[in-house]
């Protein structure tokens, strides 16, 4: 009866073991601003085996300064016990500030594709997102062929900043309902591959935004995938994660 109760007490503590995964949080300083994220390892690190990186950037409900906010959508698909075992990787949350804008010094005053800002200087959020970046790949035994990056809304409009500015460093994008002034767009970023999500009775960010982004990198020669879904408004990320090769997609990305 001992040996018994023993076992259950032992799989009871692993089982809150698991449940009680966590990201960790941690700040990293870049030219006096501070950079505020969450922070996930892969569950077992082997020494000799590089693995993935990916950068979830939030959307504007979720700035601040508790680090904690922006892992409300998006982060516990890479708790999922079964995406844990399957698709072991780096994973990083950063979190814009109040009062900022991911991408942008200011606030676009339009949303509208051809009306958004062409910004020849990163801001300071960028900067330390792509700090944070560099610092995985010098540090922890990061695949740097494997570094993805995924966004959105307002993070899905850094996400086509960051590959737009740094477009050697990323083998996959997945903007989600974002948008981007398509003359930013070059064939510079056709070594990453792109999936772009949108809901079609979007009226926060114009539909447009990812119709003509998905045009342009067409037109560039970059390999492109668009997924529009019919009735959904705003918050098109979640039929986007449930999308069954979401993850399969995203993991399979790799720079040539």
């Amino acid at each position: 009866m001992k040996y018994i109760l023993s076992i259950i007490m032992a799989v009871a503590l692993s089982v809150a073991a698991v449940s009680q995964e966590r990201y960790e949080k941690c700040e990293l300083v870049i030219e006096g601003d501070t950079l505020r994220y969450c922070a996930l390892a892969p569950q077992s690190v082997e020494q000799n085996v590089n693995y993935p990186l990916v950068v979830f950037l939030h959307g504007a409900g979720e700035r601040g300064e508790d680090n904690q906010a922006q892992l409300f959508h998006g982060s516990q698909q890479f708790l999922n016990p079964v995406n844990r075992e399957k698709y072991p990787c780096y994973v990083v949350f950063p979190q814009c500030p109040s009062g900022k804008y991911g991408a942008y010094i200011d606030r676009p005053l339009s949303l509208v594709p051809q009306e958004m800002p062409i910004q020849e200087q990163p801001s300071a959020f960028i900067r330390g997102v792509h700090a944070l970046i560099m610092k995985y790949l010098a540090e922890q035994n990061v695949d740097p062929k494997r570094v993805y990056i995924m966004g959105l809304s307002m993070g899905a409009m850094s996400t086509y900043d960051m590959v737009i500015r740094y477009p050697e460093l990323f083998a996959a994008a997945v903007p989600i309902c974002g948008t981007v002034n398509p003359n930013r767009i070059t064939s510079a970023v056709t070594g990453t591959k792109w999936s772009i999500y949108h809901g079609d009775a979007d009226t926060t960010v114009p539909l447009d935004g990812s119709r003509e982004a998905y045009r342009k990198l067409r037109s560039v020669g970059a390999e492109v995938k668009y997924t529009e879904f019919p009735g959904v408004a705003h918050g098109s990320w979640n039929p986007a994660f449930s999308m069954p090769d979401f993850m399969s997609w995203l993991f399979a990305q790799r720079r040539n």
